[in-house]
């Protein structure tokens, strides 16, 4: 199976520069636009206003973001190790501060903390050095894991048929490849005829403007519809599957993905329609018990009163945005993961995913 290549990177690094570059997804499809962050508070304000998006391509941009900091502190400052050790602790705070629901972002940031502990002996430059190149590992496991969950997703996919999906979980929103988008990009590289239904996912669109966007790009038929239309279409029978990505997973496989996927998992439910998550091992929240402890993000009211910078809403009124929903366990038939199928009950399966994850992750680090 040849995976597909996809023709854009959301987050890339420059050592010329050096900067971090990241497409610009509030402009798609419109326009393909790239910014080059040569600050870290570029690259924390891009994940905030959904420059760049997706959980685990927003772990990349994080990795990236906190090695920026310290190749521009070692550039421009004549550091001490304390000194070194402060700037970066400050910055990996506020990276975390960024976004709460993603676990990714967290992820990343841990890991990047655990290099730097590892490596506190060495100097100051080199160090700096050994994290722009432990964020390019980060970025590159991302990668091989979407390519795994594709692997192990693709069977899971009909022969010939429409898979719905909801939001966007393919290479813009990961390093690469994709999660739910990813499994869909690996059925069709084995021969089957997928046809994809995307939401549209109000209230910014990242189903009409994003996933149907990579499909087109990919020449992978795609059908948009809105929101509201999904319960009316699994009961036309177009759908044969449903897949979608996840910011954060409980431990008892509670998942939590877009606002509105809850709803779809549902109306699948009712419909005899199997529902599955697709999502690296990064985004498992272990210490979660279940998704009532997965905080979910509000966002601004004007994502919710305004389309394409008009108002549709009267002025005065309130609002409600919760970015992310929590889809329970018992609606889920499966979630894909990069060391394979998680199936109820699922704490077992992705206990020991995780921990598998780990092992894979100290063999393959270099001292």
């Amino acid at each position: 199976m040849m995976p597909f290549t996809s023709h854009f990177q959301a987050v890339s690094w420059s050592d010329t520069g050096p900067f971090v570059r990241l497409l610009d997804q509030r402009l798609l499809p419109g326009q393909t636009v790239y910014l080059e962050c040569g600050q870290p508070d570029e690259v924390m304000e891009a994940i905030r206003t959904l420059t760049v998006r997706g959980a685990p391509a927003i772990g990349v941009a994080a990795a990236y973001g906190i090695a920026l900091a310290m190749q521009l502190a070692v550039r421009t400052k004549d550091l001490h190790a304390n000194s070194f050790n402060a700037i970066f602790d400050e910055t990996c705070k506020r990276f975390a501060a960024t976004r709460p629901t993603a676990v990714n972002l967290f992820w990343a940031i841990k890991r990047m903390q655990e290099a730097n502990h590892a490596w506190h002996i060495r100097g100051v430059h080199e160090r700096a050095a050994m994290l722009v190149e432990e964020a390019k590992r980060i970025h590159a496991e991302d990668i091989e894991m979407c390519l795994a969950i594709g692997r192990h997703g693709a069977p899971l996919m009909p022969d010939a048929g429409g898979v719905i999906t909801h939001c966007n979980a393919g290479a813009l929103a990961t390093g690469g490849h994709g999660t739910a988008l990813g499994v869909i990009r690996s059925a069709v590289a084995l021969g089957k005829k997928i046809h994809v239904w995307s939401d549209e996912t109000r209230p910014l669109l990242q189903g009409a403007r994003l996933t149907a966007w990579e499909c087109v790009q990919d020449g992978i038929p795609v059908t948009v519809i809105t929101d509201n239309m999904a319960a009316h279409v699994l009961k036309l029978g177009h759908i044969k599957v449903a897949v979608t990505g996840a910011d954060r997973i409980a431990r008892n496989g509670d998942s939590a993905n877009k606002i509105g996927t809850y709803g779809l998992a549902i109306l699948c439910k009712y419909h005899n329609i199997p529902f599955y998550i697709a999502a690296p091992t990064s985004t498992v929240d272990i210490g979660c018990d279940t998704g009532a402890h997965i905080p979910i993000e509000e966002r601004k009211p004007d994502e919710v009163t305004h389309l394409g910078g008009q108002r549709v809403a009267a002025e005065g009124v309130e609002v409600f945005n919760p970015a992310f929903d929590v889809v329970p366990h018992e609606l889920i038939a499966g979630i894909i993961t990069e060391h394979g199928v998680a199936h109820a009950p699922f704490e077992p399966d992705l206990v020991a995913m995780v921990a598998r994850a780990r092992v894979h992750h100290a063999q393959v680090e270099p001292a």
